[in-house]
């Protein structure tokens, strides 16, 4: 059993950047793939970016191209999620999720609790 734990998350102005970390309790992520995903209030969860289980491929959504990097340092067993140029539109709940490389939740079996993240106009 993996239980992943989210960090990072809060209230930031329009413009601003956070960065996420995810990390586990008891295990390691090394043979993992890494996925973010975040949903809004209303709306379906999406992914966001994630990261092979080598850091060698990465993958992001349109929306976020350009402005977010997701990393990890497998040394530190832990996955970040670089968030810059921060939109409105990104304000969700952000979860990490552990599995196999892809961009469908499906493929993910482990699951962190989530952590807010606001962007204010």
């Amino acid at each position: 059993q993996v239980q992943l734990v989210e960090s990072g998350g809060g209230l930031v102005q329009f413009g601003g950047s956070l960065r996420l970390s995810c990390s586990p309790s008891g295990s390691t992520l090394v043979y993992f793939a890494i996925g973010w995903f975040r949903q809004a209030p209303g709306k379906e969860r999406e992914a966001v970016s994630c990261i092979s289980n080598t850091g060698r491929n990465t993958s992001y959504a349109d929306s976020v191209k350009g402005r977010f990097t997701i990393s990890r340092d497998n040394a530190k067993n832990m996955v970040y999620l670089q968030m810059n140029s921060l939109k409105p539109d990104d304000t969700a709940v952000y979860y990490c999720a552990a599995g196999l490389y892809s961009n469908s939740s499906n493929a993910y079996n482990y699951w962190g609790q989530g952590t807010q993240v606001t962007v204010s106009s």
